[in-house]
C-alpha cells in the first residue's frame, strides 16, 4: 500500500503559491506537483498513469509517495489519438492542453526530432495546434473516452483543465468535456505565477485566476452514464418560460423604426407562444398597453421599443 500523504488535506478549493519540486517549471502549462501529490495521497492508488505527461511532474509526485507511475507523451513516442493504451489503469491524471493557449510541438520540443525517432509528425496529433474550438473539443472528448474505457472497474480519472477567454467569449473546457461514469468531484485550483499575470486587459475582461480538477469514477465495467454538452439554438418565441412581454420586446428590438401591429402579428403567429391561445392578438395589444415602461406608442397602430433615450 502506498504511503499515506502527509501533505495538505484535499478540499474542494486548493491553492499552491509555491509550485514545489518536480517536472520542469520552464515547460509552459506545467502544473504544481503538489496538486498531483495531494490527489495521490487522498485516493492512494497502487499506480498512476499519465498519457500527456509533459515534463514528468506526475512521476516526481508519485515517486515522492512511493507510487508506481507510467508516463507517456506525444514527444516521447505515444499518441493518445492513435496508440493503444497498454495499461488497465487504476488512476489516471490527465492535463490536456488549454486549446491553443500554449503550443507544444515545435515550441516546447523539437517536432522533427520526434518524427526522426518515432516515425510520426507530432504536429498532426497535437491538440494545442487545433485551430477551431469545436474540433478541439471533439479531439479532447475522444481522448477522454479512450482513457476512461481503458480503466479498470473502480478506477478514477482526474482531469486538470481551464477556461479560455477570446474576443468576449468564454471557452470552457469543464463545460464541454464529456463526463463518463460517476462525476465524483470538482476541485477549484487557484492559479499562481501565470504568463498571463503580466498582461494588462482592457474593457470588461475578467482575468481567469483558477483551473478545475474533474474527478470521474468507473463504477461499471460495461455500462456508464455520460454527460455530454450539446449546443442548440432556441427562438425566444418558442421558449416555454418566455412571457408575452419578452416575446414582443424581442421582436421590436430587431426593428429600427416603429412597426404596425400587423407586423408583430406576423412575426409571432408561427411560433409556440401562440399555439393553443385563441386570443393571442388581443394578448399582444394588452401587453403593449400594460408595459409603457418598455413599449412606446408611436402613432396610430405603430409601436416601438422604448429605449433609455426615448
Amino acid at each position: 500500500m502506498p504511503e499515506k500523504s502527509e501533505s495538505r488535506p484535499l478540499t474542494s478549493i486548493v491553492s499552491y503559491p509555491e509550485r514545489g519540486e518536480g517536472g520542469n517549471n520552464r515547460y509552459r502549462g506545467n502544473c504544481s506537483p503538489k496538486l498531483v501529490e495531494d490527489l495521490l495521497g487522498f485516493f492512494r492508488p497502487q499506480e498512476v498513469c499519465d498519457y500527456m505527461c509533459g515534463s514528468g511532474t506526475t512521476k516526481a509526485a508519485a515517486d515522492r509517495l512511493g507510487i508506481s507511475s507510467h508516463l507517456y507523451d506525444l514527444h516521447s513516442g505515444f499518441d493518445i489519438m492513435s496508440c493503444e493504451i497498454p495499461e488497465r489503469p487504476e488512476f489516471i491524471f490527465w492535463h490536456p492542453p488549454y486549446w491553443d493557449i500554449v503550443t507544444y510541438s515545435d515550441v516546447m520540443y523539437n517536432a522533427s526530432e520526434v518524427q526522426s525517432r518515432y516515425g510520426y509528425d507530432p504536429k498532426q496529433s497535437d491538440l494545442s495546434r487545433i485551430t477551431d474550438w469545436e474540433s478541439f473539443v471533439g479531439a479532447m472528448n475522444y481522448a477522454m473516452m479512450k482513457q476512461y474505457a481503458s480503466m479498470e472497474k473502480g478506477g478514477r480519472m482526474a482531469v486538470l483543465m481551464g477556461d479560455i477567454k477570446k474576443k468576449g467569449r468564454l471557452y470552457s473546457m469543464l463545460a464541454e468535456i464529456v463526463k463518463p461514469g460517476t462525476l465524483e468531484n470538482i476541485i477549484i485550483k487557484a492559479q499562481h505565477n501565470c504568463f498571463s499575470d503580466k498582461t494588462r486587459y482592457s474593457g470588461s475582461f475578467i482575468p481567469i485566476l483558477h483551473e478545475y480538477v474533474m474527478i470521474v469514477r468507473k463504477d461499471n465495467a460495461l455500462i456508464c452514464p455520460i454527460l455530454i454538452s450539446e449546443k442548440k439554438q432556441a427562438d425566444i418565441r418558442d421558449i416555454p418560460g418566455a412571457t408575452w412581454r419578452d416575446v414582443v420586446a424581442a421582436v421590436l428590438e430587431q426593428c429600427d423604426e416603429a412597426v404596425p401591429l400587423t407586423y408583430l402579428y406576423g412575426q409571432i403567429e408561427p411560433y409556440q407562444k401562440v399555439k393553443g391561445h385563441k386570443w393571442w392578438k388581443e394578448k399582444i395589444r394588452q401587453t403593449l398597453q400594460y408595459h409603457p415602461e418598455h413599449f412606446q406608442h408611436a402613432g396610430r397602430g405603430l409601436w416601438k421599443l422604448r429605449t433609455k433615450t426615448n
